[in-house]
């Protein structure tokens, strides 16, 4: 990865319904435009996230989805309203961003939901796409999110058995957490359960320093569960059924072999479906990523430079 750097210039963009969105740029003002797409959904960038482009040859815009990071209001303020957060807000305050950056069309970078919120972008908005880079690839399918919620349940019982029972071991687990997150009484305590499973589901991804911090842990999991238990706000299948429009847009996936996600064949699915679209798979990586998964993806962005 290239070395830490600090962005040439930020700040907050208005983009309507009383949210403030934080953005930052870093690089070369002149070089090729590239957004960084974080996950969660509510995980915000990170200052790594500025180390996979190379910083003389890109212009690289960061920044926080609606009601995470340093984007205000945020979600770990429980009376926080979710209804104007959702995938359709989120593109067009992609699209806001762009245009007041001056911008005309961008390498878009991501992971996990990430993957998701820029591959839709991407079906949608084609002609602003240069080349696409994505890793622990998901396209917001109901089966993918079914498989973190309760297909994994299997292969971690025990921590799925405390997962279900403070949810009182409804059918919807994303419904029910998502209603507990707003009970004053146990909603702390909701969101800590939520982020413990998350944890026990990725038993090889070291723990996040982020998750420490009650309040982040409460934002992550409302806007989790909150896009979850919605279905991502985008038709079931949608990405895969749309891949057509991603035609001549040059793509790398760069996926773990022992990511979980891979159970449910999405990336294998992606790619036959976005024929200009190479998949590279890292051996004894998961979802959290590694040293060799970070190597693919900076070749990636090396590669479009």
């Amino acid at each position: 990865m290239y070395p830490e750097i600090e962005p040439y210039d930020h700040g907050v963009l208005d983009v309507g319904d009383g949210h403030l969105v934080y953005w930052e740029v870093c690089g070369n003002p002149d070089g090729k435009p590239a957004v960084v797409l974080h996950g969660g959904p509510g995980s915000g960038c990170t200052t790594n996230a500025r180390r996979y482009f190379d910083p003389a040859a890109y212009r690289v815009v960061l920044f926080d989805q609606r009601g995470c990071g340093r984007s205000t209001p945020h979600a770990g303020a429980p009376v926080v309203d979710l209804s104007t957060n959702t995938t359709d807000h989120l593109i067009a305050d992609m699209e806001r961003l762009r245009e007041f950056l001056g911008i005309d069309r961008w390498l878009l970078f991501g992971a996990s939901w990430g993957s998701v919120l820029g591959l839709t972008y991407a079906v949608r908005h084609p002609e602003r796409v240069s080349e696409i880079v994505m890793a622990g690839v998901a396209t917001g399918r109901q089966e993918e999110v079914d498989l973190l919620v309760t297909g994994l349940g299997a292969m971690f019982p025990q921590a799925h058995a405390r997962f279900r029972a403070f949810a009182g071991d409804p059918d919807d687990l994303c419904a029910a957490y998502a209603k507990l997150l707003h009970d004053p009484a146990v909603r702390q305590r909701a969101a800590d359960e939520w982020c413990a499973w998350e944890d026990a589901m990725l038993p090889l991804t070291p723990n996040d320093p982020r998750m420490d911090p009650p309040e982040y842990r409460l934002a992550f999991a409302r806007l989790v569960t909150h896009y979850w238990s919605n279905g991502s706000f985008i038709p079931d299948g949608y990405v895969l059924a749309n891949a057509d429009r991603l035609a001549g847009i040059p793509g790398v996936l760069v996926q773990g072999e022992l990511d979980l996600g891979n159970l449910v064949g999405t990336p294998w699915l992606l790619t036959r479906a976005w024929p200009d679209a190479e998949l590279v798979l890292i051996r004894d990586t998961a979802h959290g990523g590694s040293a060799g998964m970070a190597e693919a993806r900076v070749a990636a962005t090396d590669r479009f430079r």
